[in-house]
């Protein structure tokens, strides 16, 4: 347990991801989140493959991660992390707010394994600041500073 209350968590599975986050393919951008500190830091796997539909058109022939898909990995990494820190028995939703400071290194394509590298800079009430470092064979391919805030689900309506 961390000095917020936290508990730090060797791993993240898909199953408790799906239950962190509402993306559903083709748009949950993580496999698996290891080496998790509390709210403070983890990593996010995940592992490109030739047959996700960006590459029918990005770019055909020559197949390429779409930088801002590397983006939404780091905010999906950091917003798993937010919901399991906030554990408040309330579903929760994370909404990203910001993102700064964004450099692309190298490309990212099929067969690579990305891992996302997050670290908390600053946390006040429901909003949290990360840094995120995305690797590959120990490479630096993109880095950014992001944002995001964390909001109690409200149940839908009957109609």
């Amino acid at each position: 347990m961390n000095d917020n209350g936290v508990t730090a968590l060797d791993s993240v599975d898909i199953q408790k991801l799906l239950e962190y986050l509402p993306h559903r393919y083709p748009f949950l951008l993580v496999d698996r989140i290891i080496k998790c500190v509390g709210d403070e830091s983890c990593i996010g796997i995940k592992n490109v493959t030739a047959n996700e539909p960006q590459f029918m058109g990005h770019f055909p022939g020559q197949p390429i991660m779409p930088g801002v898909l590397l983006i939404e990995g780091m905010a999906q990494t950091a917003g798993a992390l937010c919901v399991h820190a906030a554990r408040s028995g309330r579903p929760n939703i994370v909404y990203f707010m910001t993102i700064d400071k964004v450099k692309f290194r190298k490309p990212v394509v099929p067969g690579d394994r990305v891992e996302f590298h997050m670290k908390r800079l600053n946390r006040r009430r429901n909003m949290w600041w990360y840094r995120g470092e995305a690797m590959v064979d120990g490479a630096l391919v993109c880095e950014a500073e992001l944002s995001a805030m964390l909001v109690e689900d409200k149940p839908k309506a009957a109609s």
